[in-house]
């Protein structure tokens, strides 16, 4: 009899416990946001936020407001669309709100990384020093050279008058992706290769290379990111990893020329704190697609955009010419290609501001970060919640901001200079009256602002300085529509095309 008892006992405790795991005791307390758990057990709304975020957090906006917190994949996430609380959300303690619970996680199954404490103060101790003022001047230079290889070397040789037709993401996403990893990962040695041109030769080969396989797990990374790949993409996405672990080892990366210094004090620090050297070639991984993984297709839109609006092509086209000029470097028949500086691209409002526009129409990220300890959160209608322990508190500004028509007017339409003022200064953005801090976020925000930023900044504006110095570009269907995003990749930065779209282009003169 005590036996059945003592089973029964057990037998309860497990169903209870079960029930507690899949949320069937989870109430709303006073004082926190509206509560929707769904009506699936411990998926909640996981495939729903999967198959459309965008699509799924308005509906939810529509029915609870701008706070709500929702039950996924047995996490309870609350979601912040007020724009009002994005201030004191991304500047709360760590010891309250942590980015880098979900982080971790994350990091360690796309790229198999496992960070260490002093892993972020090293990422953003290198990016202060090598991603900003003179490191940058240094970086934006060698980047420079990365695009004369890859972009400008055959400019002269091809048939005058003669257009070329390129797939547009491919064509971006191929070389301004090579460029950053030439100007990041180094160089063939001359010495190694025979002569300067037989290396050159030699980065052009190897860089595409690596490209074909980078595109290869990108497609992957949505569902690898999430654990939602079926047993024959993880079986291919370990592959990948394993390549990259390979070709980025530190045996390989240290016989190369002019490695980055952003690069080389990281890897140096890790060893010195101990980090095993399989450990650090994997830290190449992830820097390679924290670095790359946006920047070309961001690109693709930005021109896309530019080819879609005359008007914008024309005034951006216009500047950067005038610039050029001014720096005594004319673009005409028989001049030698354009050197672009720094200093050249801080003389680009317009630019600015396009590329500015162009991130937020499709630059999505989703910032998450973990609730460590019960936190107060005042709205901006004064109502005072509470975020509970051991939940998730989110902002997706892709829609909050980055959309809105309380803040962006026709936020629909791309408008080249939406975020320049006509005397070039940067324009103030409002919503009922009052001044906004967080108008685009595409960089993230807060201590997880990303610290890459300025270079890739930096990165697409030189490639489409170049690309409307020195070539004409159309679209080859000039009926084409701007292409639908890929929605599987809603939080993971600048999204992508469902279609192809071609255009083609040829030297100006």
């Amino acid at each position: 009899m005590v036996l059945w008892v003592i089973l029964l006992c057990a037998l309860v405790s497990s169903l209870l416990g079960g029930l507690y795991v899949l949320g069937a005791f989870r109430r709303r307390r006073p004082n926190e946001p509206p509560l929707d758990k769904g009506t699936i057990p411990w998926l909640g709304y996981l495939l729903e936020f999967r198959k459309d975020s965008s699509e799924f957090l308005k509906r939810m906006q529509r029915k609870h407001g701008d706070v709500f917190t929702v039950l996924i994949g047995g996490n309870y996430f609350t979601f912040v669309m007020d724009p009002f609380c994005f201030g004191s959300i991304v500047k709360e303690s760590r010891s309250k709100l942590d980015f880098r619970t979900n982080a971790i996680q994350v990091v360690l199954r796309v790229f198999g990384y496992k960070p260490i404490e002093a892993t972020r103060s090293i990422v953003h101790a290198a990016s202060r020093k090598h991603l900003m003022g003179d490191g940058l001047t240094v970086l934006t230079r060698a980047t420079m050279e990365s695009f004369r290889k890859l972009l400008l070397f055959n400019l002269s040789s091809g048939e005058k008058g003669v257009w070329q037709e390129e797939n547009l993401f491919h064509y971006c996403y191929n070389i301004v992706f090579r460029a950053g990893y030439l100007a990041l990962y180094g160089t063939e040695p001359p010495r190694g290769a025979g002569n300067k041109e037989k290396a050159a030769e030699q980065d052009r080969l190897h860089s595409n290379q690596l490209f074909q396989e980078f595109r290869k797990y990108d497609r992957l990374f949505p569902q690898l990111a999430f654990a939602l790949l079926p047993p024959k993409d993880k079986r291919e996405a370990e592959r990948l990893k394993r390549h990259f672990w390979n070709m980025l080892s530190m045996k390989k990366v240290w016989q190369k020329d002019n490695i980055s210094g952003w690069l080389s004090d990281q890897v140096q620090l890790l060893a010195e704190n101990g980090v095993p050297e399989y450990m650090r070639d994997r830290f190449m991984f992830m820097l390679l697609w924290a670095s790359q993984g946006n920047t070309g297709p961001t690109a693709f839109w930005l021109l896309l955009y530019l080819l879609k609006h005359p008007e914008a092509l024309k005034a951006v086209r216009d500047e950067v010419d005038k610039v050029s000029r001014e720096s005594g470097q004319e673009v005409k028949a028989g001049s030698p290609a354009v050197t672009v500086t720094r200093d050249m691209l801080d003389q680009t409002p317009l630019l600015d501001s396009a590329l500015e526009e162009t991130l937020r129409l499709v630059a999505a990220p989703l910032l998450v970060r973990a609730v460590l300890e019960d936190t107060s959160l005042r709205t901006s209608s004064g109502t005072e919640l509470t975020l509970r322990r051991g939940d998730r508190v989110a902002l997706f500004p892709h829609i909050s901001v980055q959309m809105n028509p309380e803040i962006h007017e026709e936020p629909l339409k791309f408008k080249y200079n939406r975020f320049v003022n006509p005397d070039g200064t940067r324009r103030d953005f409002y919503r009922n009256g009052k001044k906004l801090k967080f108008v685009n976020m595409p960089w993230g925000a807060g201590v997880s602002t990303c610290p890459g930023r300025f270079f890739a900044t930096a990165e697409m504006k030189l490639f489409v300085f170049l690309m409307l110095s020195h070539f004409e570009l159309e679209l080859v269907n000039e009926e084409e529509e701007i292409p639908a995003i890929d929605i599987s990749r809603w939080g993971f930065g600048t999204m992508q095309p469902v279609h192809d779209v071609w255009f083609r282009y040829r030297p100006r003169f």
